[in-house]
């Protein structure tokens, strides 16, 4: 079954709309439609962002070397990225459904994704990385359930 990454975006104007709203309404609806997902048994994971101005972005120059690492907030956005879901649909419009249920008011948008798997890489099966990446999620995997990683 494919996953889907929801990519929840906002507008400057939407963040500022928001500010007007009870946080912990907020809260609470977040609350309601990730408990949904669950109940569905599509989440598979997700979480909040802290604001822009408690990250940086990393820029590439022409030669693809990291040229430039910007701390703080990204100045004037069209869009900021908030949150993130993943999800396990039976298709991209089942994916989409789930995106509309979403609590979120003028101003936002959620882009929906679908997570790349290994059937698109079989081209490339050969490929030392491509046939390290199982092991690696394993051991993502046990790291995890030893609590060695978040």
């Amino acid at each position: 079954m494919p996953q889907f990454m929801l990519i929840m975006r906002s507008t400057d104007e939407a963040l500022a709309a928001s500010k007007e709203v009870d946080f912990e309404e907020i809260i609470t609806a977040m609350g309601r439609f990730n408990e949904s997902l669950m109940e569905a048994g599509v989440m598979t994971g997700g979480a909040g962002l802290a604001d822009a101005s408690q990250g940086a972005v990393v820029r590439f120059g022409e030669s693809g070397a990291a040229s430039e690492a910007v701390l703080g907030a990204y100045g004037e956005t069209p869009a900021l990225l908030n949150g993130y879901w993943t999800i396990e649909t039976d298709s991209l419009e089942d994916a989409v459904e789930w995106a509309k249920r979403c609590p979120l008011g003028p101003g936002n948008s959620i882009e929906v994704r679908r997570i790349t798997d290994e059937s698109d890489f079989a081209d490339y099966a050969d490929n030392e990385y491509i046939q390290k990446e199982e092991g690696w999620a394993e051991e993502l995997a046990e790291k995890r359930a030893r609590r060695e990683l978040p």
